[in-house]
C-alpha cells in the first residue's frame, strides 16, 4: 500500500512540475561551462592586443595606480573595480559604470571589448534558468515557481529510489533497471531509460537539486546553518550606490601598488585578485584572492591591508570559516558542480541532462498510463 501511494505521488509530482524541470534542467546543461566559455571568449577577442603582455615578465607590467589613471584619461569615467591575472595571456578588467573594460597589464591600454553575445546568451539562459525568462515584478513568482518545483523535484529523485527497488531480487529484475538495453521501443525503452538514468545519476543528482532548495528558500539555507548549531546570518538589503563616481574620483590612489604586491606575497600562488577602487585614503584595502577557477570557495581567501601601513588586518581562508558557512558555500558551488572543478562541472551538467531525460520518459509513461486507462474506461 505504501509503495502504491508512494508511486502515485511520485507520477502526479513529475506530471505538476515536469515541465519546469525540464526547462531547468535543460538550462542548466547549457550553463555548464558558462566561466570557461566567457573566458576562452574575452582572451579570443583580447588577444591581436595583448601581444606586447604575452612575453613581458611580472616586473614589466604597469602599475596599478597608473593603469588605473590610464583607463581613466581614455575613458572619462571613473574605475570601480579591477581584477588582476597572473595568466600572461589574461587581460586585466577594470569596471566602469558598471561595463567591463579589459585591458592590456603592460601598457595599460584598453583592448577589444568583450563579446556582448556570450555574455547576453547565457544572461538569457539564466533567466530561464532561475525566472523562466519573466522579468520586472512577476520574477517573484516565477521563483516561487522554480522553488516549488526544485522541492517536488527532490521528492521526485528520493522516491525514485525506493520506487526503483525490484519486488524481487533476481539478476534479471535487476539488470531491467540498471543497464541500457539497445533495440527496445514505446514502454519499454522508455522505462528503461528512465529507470538506467535514474540509477546512475541519483546521486550526484540528489546534491543538485537538493541545493537548489537550499538556494530556492531562506528556511532551508537556515537549516543548513542550524545543523551546524549555528544561527542563519540576517539578510541585509544592500545599499544603493549613489554619488560612487564622485567618492572614487576624489579618493586618493598612491599606495595601491604596494599593497597589491603585499597581497601577491601572501598568497604567491594567486590566479586573480580582485579588489574595489578605494573611496578613502584611510579605509583598509580589501583583496579577493583566487588560486582557483574562480567557482572554488575552498581556494578562495580575503586579505585586509592597512592602508597607510600595508600590515595585514585580516586574512580569511575558507578553512577558517564556521562550518556552517562553509556548508552553506558548498551548497551554493555544488550546485553548479565548480566546487570540483571542470570534472564536478561535467558530472552536474551530465546528470543536469539525465534530468531533462527522466522528465521526458516519465512524462511519456504517465501519458501511457493516461491512454491504457482511458480505453479501459
Amino acid at each position: 500500500m505504501f509503495r502504491k501511494i508512494l508511486f502515485w505521488s511520485h507520477l502526479i509530482a513529475g506530471v505538476l512540475a515536469g515541465v519546469i524541470i525540464l526547462i531547468m534542467s535543460v538550462t542548466g546543461v547549457l550553463l555548464m561551462y558558462e566561466k570557461q566559455i566567457v573566458a576562452y571568449v574575452d582572451r579570443s577577442a583580447a588577444g591581436p592586443g595583448m601581444a606586447s603582455a604575452v612575453n613581458a615578465p611580472e616586473s614589466a607590467r604597469m602599475g596599478v595606480e597608473a593603469l588605473l589613471a590610464n583607463v581613466r584619461s581614455v575613458g572619462g569615467a571613473v574605475p570601480s573595480n579591477i581584477t588582476l591575472r597572473a595568466d600572461p595571456q589574461d587581460p586585466f578588467t577594470v569596471t566602469v559604470d558598471r561595463e567591463t573594460v579589459m585591458v592590456n597589464p603592460a601598457t595599460g591600454q584598453p583592448i577589444s571589448a568583450p563579446p556582448a553575445g556570450v555574455r547576453a546568451f547565457f544572461r538569457f539562459v539564466t533567466d530561464w534558468h532561475r525566472w523562466l525568462g519573466v522579468t520586472g515584478e512577476n520574477r517573484a513568482n516565477a521563483r516561487m515557481i522554480t522553488g516549488v518545483s526544485n522541492l517536488l523535484f527532490l521528492f521526485i529523485v528520493v522516491s525514485g529510489l525506493y520506487i526503483w527497488l525490484p519486488r524481487v531480487w533476481t539478476w534479471n529484475s535487476v539488470r531491467a533497471v540498471t543497464l541500457f538495453r539497445g533495440g527496445l521501443s514505446g514502454k519499454a525503452r522508455d522505462f528503461n531509460w528512465h529507470n538506467f538514468t535514474g540509477f546512475w545519476c541519483l546521486v550526484p543528482l540528489f546534491f543538485v537539486v537538493m541545493s537548489g532548495v537550499v538556494i530556492s528558500y531562506p528556511w532551508a539555507s537556515n537549516m543548513v546553518y542550524r545543523a551546524y548549531g549555528m544561527e542563519a546570518p540576517s539578510q541585509g538589503k544592500g545599499k544603493g550606490k549613489g554619488g560612487e563616481s564622485r567618492q572614487v574620483a576624489e579618493a586618493n590612489l598612491a599606495g595601491i601598488d604596494v599593497l597589491v604586491a603585499e597581497a601577491k606575497t601572501q598568497v604567491p600562488e594567486w590566479r586573480t585578485i580582485t579588489f574595489p577602487i578605494p573611496t578613502s585614503d584611510k579605509a583598509p584595502l580589501v583583496f579577493a584572492i583566487d588560486t582557483g577557477s574562480g567557482g572554488q570557495p575552498q581556494k578562495k581567501s580575503t586579505l585586509t591591508l592597512d592602508r597607510a601601513t600595508g600590515s595585514v588586518v585580516k586574512f580569511e581562508t575558507f578553512d577558517k570559516q564556521e562550518p556552517g558557512r562553509q556548508a552553506r558555500t558548498w551548497m551554493r558551488f555544488v550546485h553548479t558542480g565548480e566546487y570540483y572543478g571542470l570534472t564536478g562541472q561535467t558530472i552536474a551538467g551530465i546528470v543536469s541532462a539525465g534530468g531533462a531525460l527522466l522528465v521526458w520518459t516519465g512524462l511519456a509513461l504517465a501519458y501511457r498510463r493516461f491512454r491504457v486507462w482511458l480505453a479501459r474506461r
